[in-house]
């Protein structure tokens, strides 16, 4: 009588992740939302102001002061 077993280990299969031309254009997508997030809360006033009145300043004026922009 044979009583042995036979088994085999399982074969490793290694991640590949996702290729970077599927993450590059979100990434660039990303810097520009930041960039001009950044641009609208620390520099939408005075002589960089791209929109006239003081609408934009007034909605992001306490997140400039949160994120340590002056504007006074």
């Amino acid at each position: 009588m044979n009583t042995s077993v036979h088994t085999t280990a399982p074969a490793l299969v290694a991640d590949a992740g996702i290729p970077l031309r599927d993450i590059l254009p979100w990434g660039v997508f990303g810097l520009i939302v930041a960039a001009l997030l950044i641009y609208f809360v620390g520099a939408e006033q005075g002589a960089t102001s791209l929109i006239s009145g003081h609408a934009v300043h007034e909605f992001v004026h306490d997140g400039r002061h949160l994120l340590g922009f002056p504007c006074h």
